[in-house]
């Protein structure tokens, strides 16, 4: 039986120090392991904190480019930020106002921190109209390549004891249940809108999570790739009932017309002329989401016209979803603990690369930048 009663840490000093995985901003390449004190209960106001220790997180794209230097900075006060936004831990002690979480729950925080805006202000932060966003391991907020974190309880969600083995993956899953929501919100303008076809652009984690979500609600889903099957990510898809193509072998186009055009595309290639092909395979009424988070400089000739008229007269949609609130991580634990009794099993394939302790942060770099088939790479901070 786990104890209901507010737990501290350590007195309330900060003498103790821990270690971080971090970048200095604008400096490529630099991730090091830099030393902070550890956080405290009393950090956070009105009795509502939560200390977590940390136990695993996932590393991505965002990592990647944050280590590059193309963009993040540190919070006020420090010349550093702590890398990493995928979170999974447990929760060690809880402030004298937090009835929701207690000592030895699972949790998984958000990412995103409210500012100014009256989005900011009724809980969809993930929607800000500020110019200045605040995101933990990201922009001007440390994340979680750490040992312990503390956070306001409204920040933090509870996942399942049966989900702690792959808790790490509702971080990215909530992009997807942005993207897919948000999709649905938008066509209950149509009154009857029920799609039936749906394509996936990719076939990395975003993808394959966007196929197994789909595939939850009881769409018939197509999922591009570029890679000829067999592979892991193959089989993944295959093992979901959904349908995988290499774009090697047949074009977007070419799938559009053998299996008929799509009611909800997701894009999650990372590849924005994609996005100009995914348009032209919508079916009338249909809704295009894009995930990918593109900073180049690409340029391509499209068929303006075309794309055009055909947007406004079949009535198409487009949306793009990055980050999310809290409503979306508490989707994600919901579809996460179906696919885990749906598809026993699949969830916990997609964590190929596990990388032991913050002490081989380069290990885990190196393995972001070249590790091959990976899916999932992450750090295991802590055991579970």
């Amino acid at each position: 039986m786990k104890s209901q009663t507010a737990v501290t840490f350590e007195p309330t000093t900060k003498s103790a120090t821990m270690k971080a995985v971090a970048v200095r901003p604008g400096m490529p390449g630099g991730v090091y392991l830099a030393e902070l004190d550890r956080p405290t209960l009393d950090e956070i106001p009105n009795g509502r904190g939560v200390l977590v220790k940390v136990l695993r997180v996932g590393v991505d794209g965002t990592d990647k480019e944050i280590n590059a230097a193309e963009y993040g900075a540190a919070p006020p006060g420090y010349d550093f930020l702590v890398l990493g936004h995928e979170s999974f831990g447990r929760v060690e002690a809880v402030g004298s106002n937090v009835s929701e979480l207690q000592p030895g729950d699972y949790v998984v925080a958000t990412v995103r921190r409210p500012g100014t805006s009256i989005y900011d202000r009724i809980g969809t932060n993930d929607m800000t109209t500020d110019d200045v966003y605040y995101e933990r391991g990201i922009n001007l907020r440390h994340g979680y390549l750490t040992e312990y974190y503390v956070d306001d309880a409204e920040f933090i969600v509870k996942v399942p004891d049966g989900l702690k083995d792959v808790g790490v993956l509702l971080e990215p899953t909530t992009v997807v249940e942005k993207g897919i929501t948000q999709a649905y919100e938008i066509q209950r303008r149509l009154r009857v809108w029920k799609p039936r076809r749906a394509a996936v652009m990719g076939g990395g984690t975003i993808g394959l999570l966007a196929t197994l979500i789909l595939r939850l609600r009881g769409l018939e889903v197509t999922t591009f790739a570029l890679t000829k099957k067999p592979t892991l990510n193959s089989d993944l898809i295959e093992a979901t009932g959904a349908r995988y193509v290499s774009t090697q072998e047949t074009t977007i186009a070419e799938g559009a017309v053998q299996y008929g055009a799509f009611d909800l595309v997701f894009e999650a290639t990372g590849h924005s002329p994609v996005v100009f092909e995914s348009m032209r395979t919508l079916a009338k009424n249909g809704v295009l989401v894009l995930s990918s988070v593109t900073g180049g400089n690409r340029t391509i000739e499209v068929p303006a016209d075309k794309i055009n008229l055909e947007f406004v007269l079949g009535n198409k949609v487009m949306v793009g979803t990055v980050n999310a609130n809290r409503e979306y991580f508490e989707a994600g634990v919901r579809d996460l603990s179906q696919a885990e009794l749906q598809y026993p099993g699949w969830l916990k394939r997609l964590l190929t690369h596990p990388v032991k302790g913050l002490d081989n942060y380069q290990e885990l770099f190196d393995k972001l930048l070249n590790a091959k088939g990976a899916i999932k790479i992450f750090c295991e901070v802590a055991e579970l």
